[in-house]
């Protein structure tokens, strides 16, 4: 097949040896076909494109997706087999998630585009050029996730119990909020807790643990350590000195 004339010459560059050597190849579009054939169901894309955003176990699949466990189970065995998608166990739990290759990536930020859809894993830093909306949407999720945290002070939320309720990365999150407010978001929760602490000390009669309680510590030894980390005082002294 390689060099063989073309019964019709339509100019430079029609049939050129390369072209020929990748369409000879035939096991190279059956692979890129088998990959394709995984997406070829609306309910293995949802799967898929859910699993690219966060890591799930198969009954949290089919409580979003409102469908049966099997069914899940169903799609998870052709995108795992596929590569698309990878697994770990924990315990008695098995843990879904997208899989961190070219091939994956390439078919998430592919469904996306072609639905339109803003995209909460696109890096801050990748080098695929981005669209204003790219841009903008981890931003507006950070920021409700600010002020969801600065109205519930007294509740302790993880980095992944953040992710999966508003569907953004982890990394995403974190180097998303540190651009938005200087600082990691740890630390800017922690100056807030204790803005409020200092605030609470002041202008009511609350004792040091209901304080503490307040601003989502649970012992108020730690709660007592930190606060000294800022004001350089213990609670109780900040409040004598008042």
């Amino acid at each position: 097949m390689i060099n063989m004339e073309l019964p019709h010459n339509h100019g430079e560059g029609q049939g050129t040896p390369m072209i020929q050597i990748q369409l000879s190849r035939v096991e190279r579009f059956q692979t890129v076909a088998e990959v394709f054939k995984q997406l070829g169901d609306t309910t293995r894309i949802r799967i898929f494109w859910l699993l690219c955003h966060c890591e799930e176990c198969v009954v949290n699949i089919s409580a979003m997706l409102e469908m049966s466990s099997p069914a899940v189970s169903h799609h998870l065995r052709p995108l795992r087999t596929s590569g698309l998608i990878v697994c770990r166990r924990e315990g008695k739990e098995v843990y879904y998630r997208a899989a961190n290759t070219p091939q994956s990536q390439l078919l998430h930020q592919m469904i996306e585009q072609v639905m339109e859809v803003a995209c909460p894993e696109h890096s801050l830093e990748s080098t695929v050029p981005q669209t204003a909306e790219y841009q903008t949407e981890p931003v507006e999720i950070v920021r409700a996730i600010h002020d969801q945290l600065l109205e519930n002070l007294e509740q302790k939320t993880t980095i992944d119990e953040l992710s999966k309720q508003y569907h953004i990365n982890p990394t995403t999150l974190k180097m998303t909020f540190k651009s938005v407010y200087g600082t990691s978001l740890a630390a800017h929760m922690k100056e807030h807790r204790m803005e409020q602490a200092a605030k609470l000390l002041r202008e009511t009669d609350m004792s040091i643990a209901e304080i503490a309680q307040a601003v989502g510590y649970d012992s108020q030894s730690r709660f007592a350590a930190a606060f000294k980390a800022v004001f350089q005082v213990l609670p109780r002294e900040y409040r004598k000195n008042l």
